[in-house]
């Protein structure tokens, strides 16, 4: 009997090992979709199909004074042999290869030191700089747009206070009635009941501006409760309150605070955005409640001083920075009424880097439009476009740098090239390549090699504020 068990044992395990040797047969595609190859002996397998000769060829290309463009990388074609390639190192050779290209470019700055201004004659942050130099006068207002790598004001809340203790300012600038970063945004604690929400990122029957969110009440009340956080000194506490709204008929609103005397008001009627502004000396805290809110749409709060610095944190999760081609022109100008920037932050990338994709061809074309479209819509403002921050996959057992990263960065130095935009380099001033592993080493970022912690947010915002100043520098020499 146990010699009948240990036939079907062995019996069972020759059955198994012969399926996993066949799926090493598989074709490459099958319904038009690709499959991964198993070789269960790809560790012992010498390269004897010519792979370096192929990776030396993709360098020499790669490789110049001027950088070729990313989406004209030779890429895995169904044409080709499967048994010819070895995934894995061919994209560990381009990501090297694109790695040396970037920075092969005069122009550029592969560690992420200084801003890389691509406008004509070089003055690209110049409304920006003019502004923070009257800041003690005027409120001076930066609106950083981008996704879940900078929700809930991770880096920005750094750069902020930074800002602040430089030029003045207080408050957290502009916050949405709620989001998906709101049970964890420590600078700001925002408490929303009775809300619909409508996102640029699922909603094409709205309009809307750079804030990307419009809620609607379910009912007859909703209501919004906020508390400044206590992490940095400059937004504990703000001058003003202001509620910015949408579509009002006949709203009441009742708003309890720390320091303005409980209120109870008409909102103006409104077919657009407006808001309504309620002053106070130290404002921390406070409980709004809206009535009678048939018709009634709001986007979100204010907390800022009447001068210094304001930056407004406008993460969408999920976001590619596409969708701003469908950016609201007349939502855009109502909105700059009440919200009018000196400078517009784009930070995007982690939502496109592929790790099947190193053609960015089509993302150059269609940001190009996407900032286009800013442009028309804010005029008045400056545009940044940073690159996009280290990511890292895991291969061969260990985590390096996606080979995706590297060609998408080379992408949007050309795009801020195109557009004749400033540019960071946000891979850079990580460090490069593989620097996403020394962040989570160090508790920077978190274990999906991807976002960042605080602390990590605080290194990167210490960075892009050196950078900036830096350049601020260059700029009031040149205009002494």
């Amino acid at each position: 009997m146990k010699n009948d068990y240990m036939i079907r044992l062995l019996a069972l395990l020759a059955i198994v090992f012969a399926a996993c040797a066949g799926l090493y047969f598989l074709p490459d595609r099958a319904f038009g979709i690709k499959i991964k190859r198993v070789d269960l002996l790809s560790a012992l397998r010498e390269d004897t199909n010519g792979l370096d000769s192929r990776m030396e060829a993709l360098r020499a290309e790669l490789v110049g004074d001027e950088a070729p463009a990313a989406d004209s990388i030779v890429a895995i074609t169904d044409d080709m042999p499967a048994d010819e390639v070895d995934s894995i190192a061919l994209a560990v050779a381009r990501r090297d290869s694109i790695s040396k290209a970037i920075a092969g470019i005069a122009t550029a700055d592969h560690k992420g030191e200084r801003i890389e201004d691509y406008s004509e004659g070089h003055n690209g942050l110049h409304r920006f700089f003019a502004a923070l130099s009257n800041s003690r006068t005027r409120p001076v207002r930066i609106a950083f747009v981008g996704d879940s790598f900078v929700e809930g004001d991770i880096l920005t809340a750094s750069l902020r206070n930074s800002l602040q203790q430089a030029f003045g300012g207080r408050g957290v600038g502009f916050v949405p009635v709620t989001s998906d970063a709101a049970r964890y945004r420590s600078t700001v604690s925002m408490t929303a009941e009775g809300w619909k929400t409508l996102s640029l990122l699922n909603n094409k029957s709205n309009s809307f501006t750079l804030s990307g969110l419009i809620f609607e009440p379910k009912g007859e009340r909703a209501s919004i409760q906020f508390k400044l956080g206590t992490m940095y000194a400059a937004i504990r506490r703000a001058g003003s309150l202001q509620i910015i709204y949408d579509r009002n008929v006949s709203t009441s609103m009742h708003l309890s605070c720390n320091a303005i005397a409980d209120t109870s008001l008409q909102l103006p009627p409104a077919n657009g955005i407006a808001a309504c502004t309620l002053k106070g000396d130290s404002i921390s805290s406070g409980t709004i409640t809206f009535e009678q809110s048939d018709g009634f749409r709001a986007l979100g709060i204010v907390l800022e001083d009447a001068t210094g610095v304001s930056v407004d944190n406008l993460a969408l999760r999920g976001h590619s920075g596409l969708l701003w081609t469908r950016l609201d022109e007349d939502a855009s100008r109502q909105w700059k009424s009440v919200r009018p920037y000196d400078l517009i932050i784009l930070q995007y990338g982690l939502n496109v880097a592929s790790e099947e994709e190193l053609d960015y061809s089509w993302y150059r074309g269609r940001m190009c439009e996407s900032i286009a479209r800013i442009r028309k819509c804010f005029p008045e403002a400056d545009l940044l476009l940073l690159g996009v921050s280290d990511r890292a996959n895991q291969y061969n057992g260990s985590f390096s740098t996606m080979p995706a990263v590297l060609a998408l960065l080379n992408a949007q130095r050309k795009i801020a090239k195109q557009m004749s935009i400033p540019f960071w380099n946000t891979f850079g001033a990580m460090g490069g390549e593989n620097s996403m592993l020394k962040y989570v080493d160090k508790g920077w970022a978190g274990k999906d090699y991807t976002h960042l912690s605080f602390r990590g947010g605080q290194e990167l915002a210490s960075a892009l504020l050196k950078s900036l100043l830096n350049e601020k520098k260059q700029y009031d020499g040149g205009n002494d």
